[in-house]
C-alpha cells in the first residue's frame, strides 16, 4: 500500500522514506486530511533554491537507482547511503515535478493523501 499525490501533478511517494508533506519544503504548506498544494511562478526562486540544495547531496543514492527499480534497507545501508539522502533523493525528484509544472502550465496543483 502506498501514499499518492494527484493533481497536475502525479506520483506516488517513496515508500517508509518520504512524507506526504513533503512539497512543504518547496514554499507551499499543505491542509486537511489530504494536503492540497499549489504553486505558482512566484515560488519558483524557492523551489530552484531547494533543489540546488539537494543536488549536491544525492549523486550516490542516483547512481544507486541507476541498474534498479526497487531496493530494500539492506541495498541501501550495503551502499552507505541513509535514510536522510533517500528522503532528499525522493523530494528532488518531487521538486523536479513541480518545477516543470510551473513552467509547462504556469502553475502547480495537486493533493497529497496522508
Amino acid at each position: 500500500m502506498g501514499r499518492y499525490y494527484s493533481g497536475d501533478i502525479e506520483g506516488k511517494f517513496m515508500f517508509a522514506t518520504q512524507g506526504s508533506d513533503a512539497a512543504d519544503r518547496f514554499g507551499s504548506i499543505g491542509h486537511s486530511n489530504y494536503i492540497s498544494y499549489y504553486f505558482d511562478k512566484s515560488h519558483l526562486d524557492t523551489i530552484n533554491k531547494e533543489l540546488n540544495f539537494l543536488e549536491s547531496s544525492f549523486k550516490k543514492v542516483e547512481e544507486f537507482f541507476k541498474d534498479r527499480d526497487s531496493y530494500n534497507t539492506e541495498d541501501q545501508e550495503k551502499a552507505g547511503i541513509t535514510s536522510q539522502e533517500m528522503s532528499d533523493y525522493a523530494d528532488y525528484l518531487l521538486g523536479e515535478k513541480i518545477k516543470k509544472c510551473i513552467i509547462e502550465q504556469g502553475d502547480c496543483s495537486f493533493e497529497a493523501e496522508l
